[in-house]
């Protein structure tokens, strides 16, 4: 994918989306494991629901993540202020 041109000023890479994808999925799987082993009882059962929720959401997010990337929906384009001394 080509890299996003958010403000006219930075680009966001899509390794950066790999990165937030990650991080995001660490505390979104361990609150999931938490959250079943409360609700079942069974840390087992729970790290089992956690790992499977880990790889499909992961994916989900990042092509979530990209499409979003693309979209204009909320964006404000910057303004050039020319003055005039």
């Amino acid at each position: 994918m080509k890299p996003v041109n958010f403000t006219g000023k930075n680009v966001e890479k899509g390794y950066r989306s790999v990165v937030k994808t990650i991080t995001w999925r660490i505390l979104g799987t361990i609150d999931t494991i938490i959250i079943s082993w409360f609700i079942v009882g069974d840390i087992r059962f729970a790290v089992s629901i956690g790992g499977i929720e880990l790889f499909t959401k992961m994916f989900l997010y990042y092509f979530h993540e990209r499409l979003w990337a693309r979209s204009n929906f909320g964006r404000v384009k910057e303004k050039n202020i020319e003055y005039q001394i």
